[in-house]
């Protein structure tokens, strides 16, 4: 699937009651200065005016504002604004007057789509002056152009505008038509629209704008659209009404702009992704089963609306977020941790409980994902009321451990009211690497599984012993990569950390330590100096000097660039290059070698390492991308990485 990038802008001009030509030019200025966008709306009546009430009625008016309408199509399109200008207009038709939008392109109007829900209540008496679309006969209007030449313009609510090449789908609807309780757009949406434009002439009251900004990104969401919201600006105020241009651009659910109370002629302007909607739906697999939609009449542009030779610069253009698991905003980041947190527990305490297990059995390490599983460990005795002593934290020293995460272990432990064991497995490592005939000097992988493997069976029989079970530790980057040992690290009768990944991983062991720090400052320190330790699974001998020797980072890369990938991979469905562009633009400090290296590896291991996947133990669903081989990640474990490896030079 291609980079369907495009800008789209809503406008709120300078409107001027009744006036139809200083409307059209104050349209073609903004029509002009946002040339290079895909899209541009204008709000509901704009050639007019929303507020000319019984001048409606007035012939000259109606066929003024047809007649610059026109004009404003043709200059537009002499002035170098090739993509799609939307304008709210009164168009008469079947003997009956119609609140429409008019869509123009190429010099002229090419669909013209009627409001459906027309209101009838206090301050809005549309009634009076316009009829509903279902009141209309025809399929198209004649369109007066100069010259006294009439052409037919598609005309209804069945209608989508694609573009040449078909790379975006627009369909519309008309201000109230969204507060319905089906909007238009839902249909319009099942029969292929990817974006919704509304034209908007709603009025501001307390608190309606929230409301409003609520109906548009839930409709975006609903329906897995880009959602344009153009509302009537602060010169449409008038006797009773107060309109404040309120603006609105989203994506799937996400508010990518908006403005509220802008000075007359503002303009807000996104870059929205086309590919990532209809890649949504695709994933959404009861997408198409709604109700199905009569069928919609196609108005074909002889241009395109996405320009390719753009889409790099398009793509610069939209933010990138470096941490797409993590939050940026502080608040919005607490509140995402505390509630992956409850899951977390809330999933072990059932676990605990159902399988009426006496202790949650932790192979306590002093690095990051033990961290994080021993502390969900004991929220989880807490929501059932039981001791933090019920949680048995096992440290496990080897040639690899250092004291610094030794030390932190047995501290956390300690801190915490948890039991805590000290079980080294030297012994029993060079035991079973003799029984082997490996020798106990070659560090390769068996003398590295070994250990993991090593300390998983102690852990599995102590959890038999005590009449407990193994909470797992890894998170879902190292499932990712298959950053795990085989019948070793990688299984556990629990897996708390399952759908954590690394960077997700370090803010919420960095969210706890905050919310720990007033009443428990010692655990926090723990903590702390937990996060400031390299990730490593300490598998190799230490230095003379007891340093660490063994960084999983120098092995595998960034785990931020691999989390990059495995959001964008997943959640986006983006191609390997795509991905590899945006993480240039998120990662400007990281050459591009090394991102595409990075990325390689990503891609490499996450084929090979399936198998590990295809029989991971539970574990709780805490977001939108998980691995869990029972619902949401199904991959032959012999899928070939080849397409994927293809980054270019």
């Amino acid at each position: 699937m291609k980079q369907q990038l495009l800008t789209v802008a809503a406008a709120a001009p300078r409107v001027h009651i009744a006036s139809p030509e200083q409307n059209a030019r104050e349209m073609l200025a903004l029509a002009v200065q946002n040339s290079d966008a895909g899209i541009v709306l204008f709000p509901e009546l704009a050639i007019t005016g929303y507020t000319c009430a019984d001048l409606f009625g007035q012939a000259h008016l109606l066929n003024t504002a047809c007649r610059w309408l026109s004009w404003l199509a043709k200059e537009a399109w002499n002035a170098g604004c090739k993509g799609l200008l939307a304008v709210g207009a009164p168009v008469a038709a079947d003997n009956q007057l119609f609140n429409c939008l008019v869509l123009l392109h190429g010099g002229a109007p090419v669909a013209i789509v009627p409001k459906s829900c027309v209101p009838n209540y206090a301050e809005f008496y549309e009634k009076r002056w316009f009829a509903p679309a279902s009141a209309r006969l025809s399929d198209s209007v004649l369109w007066p152009l100069e010259g006294g030449e009439c052409v037919p313009v598609p005309f209804g609510t069945d209608l989508l505008v694609t573009d040449r090449t078909g790379a975006v789908v627009v369909g519309a609807e008309i201000c109230e038509d969204l507060w319905a309780p089906v909007p238009p757009s839902g249909f319009a949406c099942l029969a292929g629209a990817d974006i919704i434009l509304n034209p908007s002439a709603s009025n501001e009251t307390v608190t309606k704008s929230d409301y409003r900004r609520q109906l548009v990104t839930g409709q975006s969401a609903r329906c897995d659209c880009v959602y344009v919201y153009a509302g009537a600006g602060q010169t449409e105020s008038t006797t009773d009404l107060v309109f404040s241009g309120h603006g609105m651009i989203c994506e799937n659910g996400r508010l990518l702009a908006e403005q509220l109370y802008p000075a007359p002629g503002s303009v807000i302007r996104a870059v929205v992704d086309v590919e990532r909607v209809r890649t949504d739906r695709l994933r959404h697999g009861s997408y198409m089963e709604s109700v199905r939609p009569a069928p919609y009449r196609t108005v074909r542009l002889a241009a395109d609306l996405v320009d390719p030779a753009a889409q790099s610069r398009l793509l610069a253009a939209r933010p990138v977020q470096r941490l797409p698991f993590v939050p940026d905003e502080p608040d919005k980041l607490d509140g995402r941790c505390a509630e992956i947190a409850r899951i977390q527990a809330t999933g072990l305490a059932r676990r605990l409980e159902a399988s009426g297990a006496k202790r949650a059995v932790i192979g306590l390490s002093g690095g990051l994902d033990s961290t994080l599983a021993f502390l969900v460990a004991l929220q989880a005795m807490e929501q059932l009321g039981r001791p933090a002593a019920d949680v048995l934290a096992v440290s496990m020293p080897c040639v690899g451990t250092t004291k610094r995460t030794f030390g932190n272990a047995a501290s956390l432990a300690q801190l915490t009211g948890a039991e805590y064991r000290e079980i080294p497995i030297k012994n029993a490592l060079d035991g079973h690497l003799a029984d082997i005939g490996h020798s106990a000097d070659l560090y390769d992988t068996t003398f590295e599984n070994a250990q993991a493997r090593e300390r998983t069976q102690i852990l599995m029989d102590l959890a038999n012993q005590e009449g407990g079970i193994v909470v797992g530790t890894g998170d879902l980057s190292e499932l990712a990569l298959g950053w795990c040992t085989y019948n070793g690290d990688h299984m556990s009768m629990y897996g708390v950390n399952a759908s954590v990944p690394k960077t997700l991983v370090k803010a919420m062991v960095a969210w706890h330590a905050r919310r720990l720090c007033d009443e428990k400052p010692h655990i926090t320190r723990v903590l702390l100096d937990i996060l400031d330790t390299p990730i490593s699974p300490e598998l190799l001998p230490v230095a003379e000097d007891g340093a660490l020797v063994q960084k999983t980072e120098d092995t595998l890369g960034k785990y931020d660039l691999h989390d990059f990938a495995l959001f964008y991979m997943l959640r986006g469905g983006y191609s390997p290059r795509r991905i590899l562009e945006m993480a240039c633009l998120a990662y400007p400090e990281v050459s591009r070698e090394t991102v595409r290296q990075t990325l390689k590896t990503f891609y490499r291991r996450f084929f090979t390492q399936q198998f590990k996947r295809s029989c991971l133990p539970d574990g709780p669903k805490v977001g939108s991308v998980s691995l869990s081989p029972r619902g949401d990640w199904r991959m032959p474990s012999d899928a070939e990485a080849r397409e994927f490896l293809d980054l270019g030079e």
